[in-house]
């Protein structure tokens, strides 16, 4: 427990803040070196990536995850500094210390401890680690997966360390994550006098209706391990500032959060026809930021189970619900991949925290998970 609290606690004190590593990687690459991995750092743009991988024999079982934080907002709101980690009440406290430097830590210390019992264990182990999982993603564990894929490696099993518990550690993991679907609306009316419209057209009368109706469309149903899909708008925006002006146009951000039952191109299609169906003059943007990825029950995720309930008594459930992960990037070569983690309820906050008793329980539970699927 010691070990993983002081790792942790030395992480925390990275001030990581996507894309920098802060010092993170060298940390993490210390601690991996005498245990036998070797390294490549496949550096791209700003971003630092670390793949690390002891041993040549398959299966190939990889942890995955990021070294990089949020901001952490305004310094005068946190109970402490937010990268001078802080163990008070029972808890750890520090931006990443949920997301997911406590991760990290567990899995490191987990790693260190399956190897000392199992030193000639059958197959091999990785690290893959960005430090662009936070911000726009297009530098950090993608890279790695494309370098991988150049040299036709691909891995056997996979877990990623995002914070996934509802309430204790072990209760949730992720077995898979919805799909991403952004766009922007720009409808074009005329702009004109406010006091005589009839020379003119309102872009915001014309989109009311339609806005109802896109917010009262069931897309799809959803299916055995995703909820139904969801259409949500972010922001509107229109008019000169004036309160006498007609605007010429009005745009609409939007995102679609999609599970398997629906295709990115099946939702622009009948997004777009019922736009035509109005008679609307517009335009949209798409931007794809991520197709849904599943893990179905196999053999992973009767390792995962079964790891969970020998540490902790929890019967795990798996889940495909929140935002998109980095798993969205690895699944393309990675067949069976889960994401464990601690709770997730202080992530991205202000006074970000983890139970100090998780700690130790999340680093068994990582062992246990490769002695399960390693057969040791």
């Amino acid at each position: 427990m010691v070990s993983t609290l002081n790792l942790a606690q030395a992480l925390i004190a990275c001030a990581s803040v996507t894309p920098a590593d802060g010092g993170a990687l060298t940390l993490i690459h210390s601690r991996l070196a005498p245990l036998g991995f070797a390294f490549e750092r496949i550096h791209r743009g700003d971003t630092q990536n670390l793949w690390a991988r002891r041993g040549k024999d398959s299966p190939l079982f990889c942890f995955a995850g990021h070294v990089d934080v949020v901001p952490p907002g305004p310094l005068n709101a946190w109970t402490s500094p937010p990268f001078t980690p802080s163990v008070r009440d029972g808890f750890l406290y520090g931006r990443g210390a949920a997301d997911m430097k406590s991760s990290l830590a567990a899995m490191i210390v987990a790693v260190e401890n399956f190897i000392a019992r199992h030193p000639d264990f059958p197959g091999s182990i990785a690290f893959l680690l960005t430090s662009d999982e936070e911000g726009d993603a297009l530098d950090g564990t993608t890279a790695v997966v494309e370098t991988l894929q150049t040299r036709g490696e691909t891995l056997d099993y996979c877990i990623v360390g995002e914070p996934t518990a509802v309430h204790r550690v072990g209760d949730t993991v992720k077995n898979g994550r919805r799909g991403s679907l952004s766009g922007k609306l720009t409808v074009k009316g005329v702009q004109c006098h406010i006091a005589y419209p009839e020379q003119g057209l309102n872009p915001i009368h014309q989109m009311a209706p339609v806005l109802a109706e896109l917010a009262a469309t069931r897309w799809d149903e959803g299916n055995e391990y995703f909820q139904p899909t969801t259409w949500q708008v972010s922001n509107i925006h229109a008019g000169t500032g004036a309160n006498n002006v007609v605007p010429a146009h009005v745009e609409l951000l939007f995102n679609f959060r999609f599970s398997s039952a629906s295709t990115p191109e099946d939702l622009q299609q009948r997004f777009a026809a019922l736009l035509d169906q109005h008679g609307l003059n517009y335009e949209i943007a798409w931007t794809l930021g991520a197709r849904p990825f599943l893990t179905p029950d196999g053999e992973l995720a009767a390792a995962v189970r079964r790891a969970i309930r020998d540490e902790t008594g929890i019967e795990t459930e798996l889940s495909t619900t929140g935002g998109t992960s980095d798993g969205r990037f690895i699944a393309a070569i990675c067949p069976q991949l889960l994401e464990v983690g601690p709770v997730n309820a202080s992530s991205h906050k202000i006074d970000e925290r983890v139970a100090v008793d998780a700690l130790p329980q999340l680093t068994a539970i990582y062992r246990r998970i490769l002695e399960n699927v390693f057969h040791v």
